[in-house]
């Protein structure tokens, strides 16, 4: 890359933040720096996830960081958000790849498995010994869970698995699914559940999606299931309804808001080096004229406020006094705010904007993916969370 990150901090943030918050979030900027910008936009050329970076990300609990016990870190959600940040300013095919190990496969295994399932996979994935994928989207239901065609049925102490899942990150890679499917286990009809289906078992099979424009140093994957067999234990016991995986997404849009910011920062800090040293009309930098200032302006405007949207959305979780509508509230800002600090830097650095010399494009590409990621569900979150319906989501 051609300009090191100097930081971003316009109205001294750190100092609302403790030293262990700082500390992290600087030792999660220096693996970053050290280890991933290296090598970044060779991973996004060639379309190859930095798997070499697992283990390390391990080492340091990047995985299931909030968690307690089973070798977690055990991170407050402040600094576990910390943490995304840092990662999705260097990319966010590597933040999506540790969401979906921490909130969407530990998580759940964490929030709703049996005593069992946890100690099987939760050390082992805290390491980066063993991956994991999540499965609820479906080729024709996305926004819309509850319309899931895959299905779960019991026979005997096994249920049968068949069905189709879509747009799975790290499917192709990952040792152990978190799949949801309907069942009939339930006396008013079809149920939503949780189950864990080793990647192995015959019938299953994961296929990388090509061709990407974003997220291509992120393994995507469709996940098919014909006539899977799992033993009955592979249930996860306290899973059940659409609520739950909801609150499993709910998890990673918190990392997402969060690791938004560190997208818009990247942008933002390359655009105003770039305009500083870039020189036209009368040999004066760019940074001098009207037309670029207000972009800078707006851009460090919109960070700054999301930084402190999502570090009251950090404390309120922190506190378990956060709701659904505040998180949801936080992803959608925050997605929509670094997209347009990705596109105003774009325009800043003219043709250069375009060149994998710089993160402009390769962010603004990643950001697509990021905003389309339960949009819908986003905005219906907060209509539905405002006080005038008396109810809350979910």
């Amino acid at each position: 890359m051609a300009l090191k990150f100097r930081g971003v901090d316009f109205i001294e943030f750190d100092t609302l933040l403790n030293d262990d918050e700082r500390l992290v979030r600087d030792t999660a900027r220096k693996f970053i720096e050290d280890n991933l910008i290296p090598i970044i936009e060779e991973c996004n050329r060639a379309g190859r996830f930095p798997r070499e970076l697992v283990k390390p990300m391990g080492d340091l609990g990047f995985f299931g960081a909030s968690l307690k016990g089973y070798g977690c870190a055990g991170m407050s959600n402040v600094e576990y958000g910390l943490v995304t940040q840092e990662l999705e300013r260097g990319d966010s095919g590597v933040r999506s790849f540790v969401s979906v190990q921490s909130a969407l496969v530990m998580y759940p295994i964490y929030a709703f498995g049996s005593d069992e399932q946890k100690n099987t996979w939760l050390p082992a994935m805290q390491k980066g010994e063993k991956l994991g994928c999540f499965g609820l989207t479906e080729p024709d239901f996305g926004s819309n869970p509850g319309g899931m065609r895959t299905r779960a049925r019991k026979v005997g102490n096994e249920y049968v698995l068949n069905g189709e899942k879509m747009w799975i990150t790290s499917g192709s890679i990952a040792d152990v699914a978190v799949i949801w499917a309907k069942t009939d286990d339930s006396n008013e009809g079809d149920s939503i559940r949780g189950f864990l289906v080793e990647t192995d078992r015959p019938g299953f099979r994961a296929e990388d999606i090509h061709g990407k424009w974003s997220l291509r140093a992120s393994v995507t994957s469709s996940l098919s299931m014909q006539d899977v067999h799992i033993p009955a234990s592979n249930l996860l016991p306290k899973s059940g309804g659409v609520k739950s995986p909801l609150m499993c997404l709910n998890q990673a849009r918190y990392g997402i808001a969060w690791g938004a910011i560190g997208a818009a920062m990247a942008c933002y800090d390359c655009a105003l080096q770039y305009s500083q040293f870039r020189k036209q009309f009368h040999n004066e930098p760019i940074a001098s004229r009207q037309l670029v200032q207000e972009k800078l302006a707006w851009m460090i405007s919109e960070i700054t406020k999301a930084q402190l949207l999502v570090l009251q959305v950090g404390r309120l979780k922190d506190e378990d006094k956060v709701k659904h509508q505040h998180i949801s509230m936080a992803k959608r800002n925050n997605v929509w705010m670094a997209l347009e600090c990705a596109r105003m830097s774009r325009d800043i650095l003219g043709a250069n904007g375009v060149a994998d010399e710089y993160p402009i494009m390769r962010h603004m590409m990643n950001l697509e993916s990021v905003k389309t990621y339960e949009g819908t569900h986003d905005i219906h979150t907060l209509i539905i969370g405002q006080s005038v319906t008396g109810i809350d989501a979910f």
